[in-house]
């Protein structure tokens, strides 16, 4: 069995965190997608456990939490009666959590958006954490079950909820035109929050870097993943790379950095030695099938 260099893994990983689809990917590195794919499990799966070992401890002050809106196989309205309500067919949701002051990214999530799923995932920010926060979170009512089951009275906890007016335009115009934000409500349900700080900006603007770095997140889009692993391999690639191997701008470093959990820039090399791959011949040329008369 042949085996990916580490160079080749480095290139296919660098390609997938841009923005390319696993077609693309393949195209430009002349490996199956099969083997692309293989690898992005693979890699995903080890970048998500590490996370999960070395994101403990945090004493960070202001969390934002959101989630984002995705779909598998296909959209909900699509979806076979067969596999109708089925996990993994339909709208799959991502929970994020991120430190307003370091933009780390603590904790993630990827499932329905229920109150069930909601508890997973307050519960894992929680246990990452080693000192009171402020949290804020939009207005969705599953948070306020699990906040309380996950910190009790000890996190000072409010929602910020959006009011929108009617798109402009005609058309396809107005089909494709976000809404217009008229206004806010905020509402504080425990402890004492800053009311400057009452905000999700950071993790809304996380959402656009995660629809513009991982192409199965794209609006409108053929790249949408078949299989939710595959989803959740790449939500964990992302974050790795997000963490850990991309400075960002404000902070001059990487969020990990900021936070002390890193020491320096990591690597595409470094992400891609977290797993090792088996992986089959490079893809060669096409060729045609001639039958013997």
């Amino acid at each position: 069995m042949n085996t990916l260099t580490l160079a080749k893994r480095t290139q296919i990983l660098g390609c997938l965190v841009e923005g390319n689809s696993l077609h693309a990917t393949a195209r430009m590195t002349g490996i199956a997608r099969n083997t692309v794919s293989k690898l992005l499990v693979d890699v995903g799966t080890a970048c998500a456990a590490y996370q999960d070992e070395v994101l403990l401890g945090m004493t960070c002050k202001r969390i934002q939490c959101d989630e984002i809106w995705a779909f598998c196989h296909a959209k909900e309205k699509n979806v076979p009666a067969e596999h109708m309500g089925e996990y993994g067919y339909g709208d799959v949701y991502t929970w994020t959590a991120l430190c307003a002051d370091t933009k780390l990214i603590l904790s993630f999530l990827v499932g329905k958006r229920d109150a069930n799923y909601a508890k997973i995932f307050i519960d894992d920010l929680a246990s990452r954490l080693n000192s009171r926060v402020q949290l804020t979170t939009d207005g969705h009512k599953a948070y306020l079950e699990a906040v309380e089951g996950a910190f009790a009275s000890e996190v000072d906890f409010a929602q910020l909820v959006k009011l929108f007016g009617e798109a402009q335009g005609a058309g396809d115009q107005r089909r494709y035109s976000p809404a217009d934000c008229s206004g806010i409500i905020t509402k504080v349900v425990s402890g004492k929050p800053d009311v400057k700080h009452i905000s999700t900006s950071f993790v809304e603007r996380q959402n656009l870097t995660m629809r513009m770095n991982m192409r199965r997140f794209t609006r409108l889009t053929n790249a949408f993943s078949k299989k939710v692993e595959n989803l959740e391999a790449a939500v964990a690639l992302h974050f790795m790379h997000y963490n850990f191997a991309r400075a960002h701008k404000t902070l001059r470093c990487t969020p990990a950095q900021e936070a002390g959990v890193s020491k320096h820039i990591w690597s595409l090399e470094e992400i891609a030695a977290l797993a090792q791959v088996e992986a089959p011949k490079k893809r060669g040329p096409y060729k045609k099938r001639i039958k013997n008369d």
